[in-house]
């Protein structure tokens, strides 16, 4: 039974592939797909009628997976909305260093951003309650692009901001590991050295709270919440030395 609903299902994510990927018209589209999915359905019927005799459990299953897989897909997009409504533009943090410059200390700080042209949430809230802030800063977005790996002269860009601030933007293959140190020992830019002992990375820890607020159902909510706090921890996935990690939490309503 889960082998037949696998065909048909495949079947007709082949229709968008050649649609969207191929560029194929409709009429040659669903010739093709209509071709297999009169095999697969034939197939399908055939095995319907195990549904009552236990083929049912294979589907319940197949169901809870794609439940947990859209709930989170759904959940990270809304997560990414509420970020970038309180996003900070660079230009305007950087006007406000030179209205009330903060106390400078030695070192560098790597802050994690998933948004690519905002101030890392992180980073205002260590300003806010620590009032300090390092000589160097690195605000750091790595993305996860469509290709299996990145050639190295496509691996990361560095844009310097001014005030000892510079954005870096890292690119990794899906099929790569994610290792950040490793990757900014390679960067050779004026001003900016990358000394691992002298090097504090702040992550940003989000305590997820269900709202009325348009997006999910309320207990789809609480299920990402819950699949969040339960999630691999940011400092393992980037490969940061736990003992230069620092976490600065904040609750967002979804």
């Amino acid at each position: 039974m889960a082998v037949t609903t696998t065909m048909v299902i495949t079947t007709i994510l082949l229709y968008l592939l050649e649609r969207d990927l191929w560029g194929w018209s409709r009429t040659k589209a669903l010739s093709l797909t209509l071709f297999f999915l009169a095999i697969d359905l034939s197939f399908f019927g055939a095995n319907i009628v195990k549904l009552p005799h236990g083929g049912w459990f294979p589907l319940v299953a197949a169901g809870i997976v794609f439940l947990l897989m859209t709930t989170w897909q759904k959940g990270r997009r809304i997560l990414g909305e509420r970020f970038k409504a309180m996003a900070l533009p660079d230009d305007l943090f950087l006007s406000s260093l030179e209205i009330d410059p903060p106390f400078r200390v030695p070192g560098t700080a790597v802050f994690m951003d998933r948004t690519p042209n905002a101030t890392p949430h992180a980073l205002l809230h260590n300003l806010k309650h620590n009032k300090v802030l390092h000589e160097k800063v690195i605000l750091l977005t790595v993305l996860t692009v469509e290709t299996p790996h990145v050639r190295e002269e496509e691996r990361f860009d560095v844009f310097p901001l001014g005030k000892g601030i510079f954005r870096i933007i890292m690119r990794f293959g899906f099929m790569e590991d994610p290792n950040v140190p490793s990757i900014l020992k390679k960067i050779q830019v004026p001003q900016l050295e990358f000394k691992p002992m002298e090097t504090t990375f702040f992550l940003g820890r989000e305590s997820l709270i269900a709202s009325p607020k348009p997006g999910m159902a309320i207990w789809r909510e609480k299920l990402f919440a819950w699949m969040s706090r339960n999630a691999w921890n940011a400092a393992n996935f980037f490969s940061l030395p736990t003992n230069r990690v620092v976490e600065l939490g904040q609750q967002v309503e979804l």
